[in-house]
């Protein structure tokens, strides 16, 4: 790494990324959250643990409050990412 200030090129370029990759995210868990809420009541479902393929066995309605939280932060992430791109834009 060459000790060259990053060009500006690359700062757009690595904020387009993330929005897509909050974007995918988002998508994915709204996925997720909808599977979850069309399951019947007390059905149980697997959580996979990150990192790693051993699984345990967890109450639907807790993991769709986990999902929807976690889409709920992806979201305010996302929102806060437009809104810096309009602060950026106005200036």
């Amino acid at each position: 790494m060459s000790g060259r200030p990053p060009r500006q090129e690359d700062g757009e370029g690595a904020e387009l990324r993330r929005k897509e990759e909050l974007s995918r995210r988002i998508r994915e868990q709204k996925v997720v959250v909808d599977e979850l809420s069309n399951l019947k009541k007390n059905r149980k479902v697997y959580k996979q643990q990150p990192n790693s393929n051993i699984f345990f066995l967890a109450d639907r309605t807790e993991m769709l409050s986990q999902c929807k939280n976690t889409l709920d932060e992806l979201k305010k992430a996302h929102q806060e990412l437009e809104n810096s791109e309009k602060a950026k834009i106005k200036k």
